[in-house]
């Protein structure tokens, strides 16, 4: 029997980009449950083998967003249960928060590729194929680390990049799924006024995910699989 991935996505670009293909190889039937379905997070939050909620432009403490407290509920029951569970930026901000701790705004938003530092705990983990790797940040919030995790990688701007509870449970502040493919473009389109705002030199985007995403990709893949290889599942 072929296991199950749910993929809660916020926005239609940030979607499972080449984790996607790669969850297929691996023997798991992908459905998405999309923010503007009339059925988003309905159903049982442990049904699925995996969840793994992605990115979004919004902050967790937005309250004009009714459906931010739906998919808080949702996780924190798929969390109590202790089941597989990866957060991607938007994502990892929401399994913060639904074990009780603070998401915030940095003051400053962190976009663009750079180096990513992994942690002596994230060496130890799934997340040291990462090490020195340029990755793709996009965000501007954090959040405080929840109790029992542990902080797995850093950059010079933002302490939390990344963070485990357990086998089962990752939280991954950048965007290690990203396509760096003409499919990018849907990113630079989808953010173009964030990027105004933030005199991001779109051009020099372009160039970054070209020279570095190949790199990305493979290291995605590897963290990807070894997370997956020792998840502890329920019999």
């Amino acid at each position: 029997m072929r296991k199950t991935a749910l993929a809660l996505r916020h926005v239609h670009f940030e979607d499972l980009g080449s984790f996607g293909d790669a969850l297929a190889a691996w023997g798991y039937e992908i459905r998405y449950s999309d923010v503007d379905d009339v059925s988003f997070c309905e159903g049982d939050p442990c049904a699925s083998d995996l969840l793994i909620v992605l990115g979004g432009p919004v902050g967790v403490y937005e309250d004009s967003y009714p459906f931010l407290d739906v998919e808080w509920k949702f996780i924190r029951t798929r969390l109590e249960a202790g089941l597989p569970t990866l957060g991607i930026c938007l994502g990892a901000q929401l399994i913060a928060s639904a074990l009780g701790e603070r998401v915030y705004s940095t003051g400053l938003k962190e976009i663009g590729f750079s180096p990513l530092t992994v942690t002596e705990e994230g060496k130890e983990s799934p997340l040291v194929h990462f090490d020195g790797v340029q990755v793709l940040h996009w965000h501007g919030d954090t959040y405080t680390l929840p109790v029992g995790a542990l902080n797995l990688a850093s950059t010079s701007v933002v302490e939390q990049q990344a963070f485990s509870i357990g086998p089962n449970v990752l939280g991954i502040q950048f965007h290690p799924e990203v396509e760096t493919d003409g499919r990018f473009e849907r990113w630079l389109i989808g953010h173009s006024s964030e990027l105004a705002g933030c005199g991001i030199d779109i051009e020099g985007l372009r160039t970054d995910a070209r020279m570095h995403g190949q790199r990305l990709k493979m290291a995605a893949h590897m963290m990807l699989q070894d997370w997956l290889t020792g998840l502890e599942l329920q019999q």
